[in-house]
């Protein structure tokens, strides 16, 4: 006997807007953290060595005001194109599903803006080619992000969001290799780096299709849907709200205190070969973020707790950048790498996993992803402007990292404010 039709029951939700309840598989978690891995290596590359050095060569003078300029161009075009991305990746309704196509568009533009960021010899045109490269890589991470969301279920998240976190650490990393080991210059390192850029983003497209959204399912594409998706009300999803801030905080410690790295080492340590150092501190930084993360990732997978690790994360980072306040010798210096990786990896696998959790509708998470991701890159465009004075009238390379270590420890403190998560 045939079921009978309930006029006016619900239609269960598509399969691309579902609950993931099936466990990915190990090839598919390896996949998408290389095209991470894809998007950070073209960030991160640039900003820790080939803008620094390409600047230095431009002004020596003021290669750090410079660094602000250009850095902070960059961020703000993230910050609007990363949420613009997601929105339209949300409703793309292609046989090749929402994220893939926004990938393998956003690498093929980022890997442009490298390659047209190497080539310029002023300042306007630097900052031109780089927010080009902005434009094309957030559009990939908008792409990268989601899946975690779409697709893994809860008890697997923090795991996957580790092993796609550390691709993070890894982009610095393997970027420092590739343009201090593999080639030298400005030119060959910012072509290398395009090129591993979209070599490691096309494992994910090619042979790991998401769920196609069907053409009623798909949310309004109107301008004023897509620019009104770029505010989350923290009134009406409070959770979301403090997520999103504590990971601003988080990030706008982190941001201050990366910017002058490279600087810090030459002025303050007076290292030697300052390239080599940040190689040297970005590998211990990664080896320890590698030996937290995904240890980190399991802990609250299996207890369903998420905060507390966060804060733990947060207390750590502090400590090391109190660390390189107070003592400015290289011994102390890669010490603070290591209590900075290991903070930063506990931070990366087990954030990423609340945000998740605090998302406020299914179909819009890669464009809450992308509002979340402003957190990110907003303090790219704020740190500048707090770092500059910080070195220059408020106690310099101490008072720099001890206004680190305050960020992130009122990071730590306003994680408890989120309620729906353990």
């Amino acid at each position: 006997m045939s079921t009978p039709h309930i006029t006016g029951a619900p239609l269960p939700p598509p399969v691309a807007l579902a609950e993931p309840q099936s466990r990915v598989s190990g090839w598919w978690t390896a996949s998408l953290s290389l095209a991470n891995l894809a998007v950070f290596l073209g960030f991160f590359t640039p900003i820790q060595i080939l803008l620094p050095l390409q600047l230095e060569h431009l002004d020596a003078a003021h290669k750090a005001s410079l660094l602000s300029w250009v850095t902070g161009v960059g961020a703000l075009v993230a910050m609007l194109v990363n949420p613009l991305a997601g929105a339209l990746s949300d409703r793309t309704t292609s046989r090749f599903g929402r994220r893939r196509p926004w990938i393998l568009a956003g690498a093929l533009l980022g890997a442009a803006g490298l390659l047209c960021t190497s080539h310029q010899h002023g300042l306007a045109g630097i900052i031109a080619g780089w927010a080009l490269a902005q434009a094309g890589l957030n559009v990939m991470l908008a792409g990268v992000t989601a899946p975690v969301a779409d697709q893994v279920p809860l008890g697997q998240r923090a795991v996957v969001s580790g092993w796609t976190g550390i691709s993070q650490s890894l982009g610095l990393v393997v970027g420092a290799l590739l343009v201090t080991v593999v080639v030298s210059g400005v030119l060959s390192g910012y072509a290398l780096t395009a090129a591993v850029t979209l070599a490691l983003a096309l494992p994910f497209v090619l042979f790991f299709p998401d769920a196609v959204l069907p053409a009623r399912s798909r949310a309004s594409l109107r301008p004023r849907a897509l620019l009104a998706g770029y505010w989350v009300s923290p009134r009406r999803h409070p959770d979301f709200g403090w997520a999103w801030l504590t990971r601003f905080l988080i990030n706008l410690g982190n941001a201050i205190g990366t910017l002058y790295l490279l600087y810090y080492l030459t002025d303050a340590v007076h290292y030697r070969s300052p390239d080599a150092g940040v190689l040297i501190l970005t590998a211990v930084y990664t080896l320890a973020a590698l030996l937290t993360a995904i240890p980190s990732g399991v802990l609250s997978d299996r207890t369903g707790r998420r905060k507390p690790l966060v804060v733990a994360s947060c207390a750590v980072m502090a400590l090391a950048a109190l660390l390189l306040a107070a003592v400015h010798s290289w011994p102390a210096t890669v010490l603070a790498a290591a209590v900075l990786g290991a903070g930063y990896g506990i931070y990366l696998a087990v954030d990423q996993a609340l945000v998740t959790q605090v998302l406020p509708a299914a179909a819009d998470r890669a464009k809450d992803l992308g509002v979340i991701n402003i957190a990110n890159s907003g303090p790219q465009v704020l740190a500048p402007a707090l770092a500059a004075p910080i070195v220059a009238h408020l106690g310099g390379y101490a008072g720099l990292y001890t206004a680190t270590a305050v960020v992130t420890l009122l990071a730590g403190l306003l994680v408890h404010r989120i309620r729906g998560v353990a």
